[in-house]
């Protein structure tokens, strides 16, 4: 791909796909000429970390389900996702495990009846820890920014929280907002 930056917006993210429809990320690779994959590099059931429990409101060290990936584009990471579920929602479902889900984990929540209505994200930059500098591939001195999201549904409950790690000078992010 020609361009370095990639311009990111969150909705097809956070919408079911139809049947048939791969997932949101390799279709926006696809369509904008790479290749989006990602690895799956643990699931399964953790104490939450202090911001987690604050999105999905639940108590500091209550047990939550992770899904920890790292997105890429064209075989190069792109991104670190953390995704964070109430462990009532994703215990005993493919959301607790490493396999790929099918159409993505928002259509798998809307299939089990957890539809997300609206959503809060907030995004800071800083300066990547060593991990994340290593998993990423940057340099001392490139930043990351990092976007954390929750997605709640018509009752106002917490279904996902999302802590995601990207290269600053390789994403700018979009947000359209609708009025009325």
């Amino acid at each position: 791909m020609s361009d370095p930056t990639w311009v990111s917006t969150s909705m097809p993210y956070l919408t079911p796909r139809e049947k048939g429809q791969s997932d949101a990320w390799g279709e926006e690779a696809a369509a904008r000429g790479g290749k989006g994959t990602q690895r799956i590099v643990h699931a399964g059931e953790v104490p939450a970390p202090d911001d987690v429990a604050g999105l999905l409101g639940v108590g500091p060290g209550d047990t939550v389900v992770v899904r920890r990936r790292v997105i890429e584009l064209d075989g190069e990471p792109c991104e670190l996702t953390d995704t964070y579920y109430p462990v009532a929602i994703a215990r005993g479902t493919p959301l607790a495990g490493t396999g790929k889900i099918r159409g993505g984990a928002v259509t798998l929540l809307a299939a089990l009846g957890h539809v997300g209505v609206r959503v809060r994200e907030d995004v800071t930059a800083r300066m990547p820890d060593a991990d994340e500098r290593d998993a990423l591939r940057l340099g001392p001195a490139e930043p990351v920014l990092r976007l954390k999201r929750v997605t709640l549904d018509r009752e106002d409950r917490p279904l996902q929280a999302d802590l995601m790690v990207m290269p600053a000078h390789r994403q700018q992010l979009r947000y359209e907002i609708m009025i009325g």
